[in-house]
């Protein structure tokens, strides 16, 4: 009897947990939903390819690098660095700590569109 209320806690628990993971799960909005204009929509191809693998966009939890939520909308960044475009675009062109630097990889105008995805962050 005990070995059978113990199975079913287990089972129960199983379920709950399952449950919780399959709620917790959002489907990727689209840019429209988001209400990016064709510069942002840009920038998140940007962040999709080169960002997202260390940086949360749209949660405030941390990968291998802080999360980007709110980035402008705060004073500093995580580094104690101005939240400003001139010291972000720095940031994003040169590297800092463990973040490698991507002037050589991104164009200007990818860097301008990143930028402006970020603010929406």
């Amino acid at each position: 009897m005990r070995r059978r209320l113990n199975r079913s806690w287990k089972l129960l628990l199983a379920l709950f947990l399952s449950l919780a993971i399959g709620c917790s799960s959002q489907r990727r909005r689209t840019d429209e939903e988001l209400g990016l204009n064709s510069q942002q929509a840009r920038g998140r191809r940007v962040y999709d390819q080169r960002c997202a693998m260390c940086h949360e966009a749209y949660s405030s939890s941390s990968l291998r690098g802080p999360s980007m939520q709110g980035l402008f909308k705060k004073p500093y960044m995580p580094s104690g660095t101005p939240a400003n475009d001139e010291r972000v675009r720095e940031v994003i062109v040169v590297g800092r700590a463990k973040m490698p630097g991507f002037g050589r990889v991104l164009t200007d105008q990818q860097v301008e569109d990143l930028l402006a995805y970020l603010h929406t962050l």
